[in-house]
């Protein structure tokens, strides 16, 4: 009996989409982690901090002039908020979404859409692209979440 269970799950993780989908959700998941490095570098440089105790790093003494709010910081804070909301409901989806079998060319095709679609969201964010830049690869990187998410809800439903 665990035999059995054990080859159903090397024949799942031997599938193709599933591969694909966890190089892709890594490449974001990675991308939203590093929004963290990337926001405190732009406080220390900027020398803008959230709590008192912070303003060590850049001051021997606590100085209540360095906790302020800044606009880079922001942001960059914002583009890492705006991550949070979405990859983690793409790794959810798409793990979902990898398990109904859909066609490899069309996985791919959501996983890339997806992940270039978050690359561009924060380049554009973080670099002030004129809009619509931002928003359309939000709305791309929505619109895939959904397209999966609908998937899954066919193939469970039907």
């Amino acid at each position: 009996m665990l035999t059995g269970r054990m080859s159903s799950l090397n024949n799942i993780m031997d599938s193709q989409v599933l591969q694909a989908f966890f190089t892709y959700a890594t490449v974001v998941v990675l991308k939203m982690m590093l929004m963290s490095p990337l926001t405190s570098y732009f406080r220390l440089t900027r020398k803008v901090f959230a709590n008192l105790e912070d303003t060590k790093l850049a001051s021997p003494t606590v100085d209540k002039k360095l906790v302020r709010v800044d606009p880079h910081v922001e942001r960059v804070r914002r583009c890492h908020q705006n991550d949070l909301e979405n990859v983690i409901l793409f790794v959810l989806i798409g793990l979902l979404y990898s398990l109904t079998g859909p066609e490899l060319s069309t996985a791919l095709l959501h996983f890339r859409l997806f992940t270039g679609s978050r690359i561009f969201h924060t380049i554009s964010y973080v670099g002030a692209l004129p809009q619509p830049s931002r928003f359309l690869s939000f709305i791309l990187g929505l619109l895939v979440t959904f397209s999966m998410a609908c998937r899954v809800l066919c193939t469970t439903v039907l």
